[in-house]
């Protein structure tokens, strides 16, 4: 699986744990940046990530900033992306048995690292349920063309 993930300053430190931790675990990684801690904006990374989804560059997408939420609004203006702020395990695995969202996102100010990597790991471990929620999942396709 190949894995798009992203930040911006605000995320970075957890971007860099997070990578490493889908490495470690055979993931193909493709990081859209940003590379250092110095200030920047999160759209450009959250549109960056969402392409490569978009693309089928990526299977999957990660997004941090320091809250999640910029992230998560930003990415999911792009047609076809499903972007989840995740909290933890339960958020993480319903935001993908329910919505099979493509893209996570994780507060970098929010959650540790070792409470961020198991989110990853539960999110991956998901299996989307179809069934009624594909139902929503149309519905909601919809409203982008609104």
């Amino acid at each position: 699986m190949i894995v798009a993930i992203g930040s911006d300053h605000a995320g970075f430190d957890l971007k860099e744990t997070i990578k490493n931790h889908l490495l470690e675990k055979g993931f193909e990684v493709i990081d859209c940046g940003t590379h250092s801690k110095e200030s920047t904006d999160y759209p450009v990374y959250a549109k960056e990530v969402a392409i490569h989804i978009k693309s089928q560059k990526a299977d999957k997408g990660i997004l941090i900033c320091g809250s999640g939420l910029g992230m998560s609004i930003s990415a999911n203006k792009i047609r076809g992306i499903r972007a989840a702020l995740c909290l933890n395990e339960y958020m993480a695995r319903k935001s993908i048995e329910d919505n099979n969202a493509n893209i996570l996102c994780l507060g970098g100010r929010v959650v540790g690292f070792d409470l961020a990597k198991s989110i990853v790991d539960e999110w991956f471990k998901a299996q989307f349920q179809g069934g009624r929620h594909q139902r929503r999942l149309d519905i909601i396709s919809e409203l982008e063309t609104t």
